[in-house]
């Protein structure tokens, strides 16, 4: 069986990053030069992953924004 489908919870606050997640998801923070969840997804792909699945909470459109702009 191979598996081919990651499922990263994101859904959390991001209260011990306040006050900087007022404005940003604690997902989108960057670390280095790429948002942190960004390289969570390239491990996966590497890793041969064809399809991720990011669970979000009210309010993180922007997650999805971030992803659906990338090619």
């Amino acid at each position: 069986m191979t598996v081919r489908t990651a499922v990263i919870p994101a859904a959390g606050l991001g209260t011990r990053f306040l006050p900087v997640t007022k404005s940003v998801p604690k997902e989108l923070l960057p670390i280095l030069d790429k948002p942190m969840l960004q390289y969570v997804v390239e491990e996966a792909a590497e890793a041969g992953i064809e399809r991720v699945i990011v669970v979000t909470s009210r309010g993180k459109e922007s997650i999805a924004s971030y992803f659906q702009a990338q090619p």
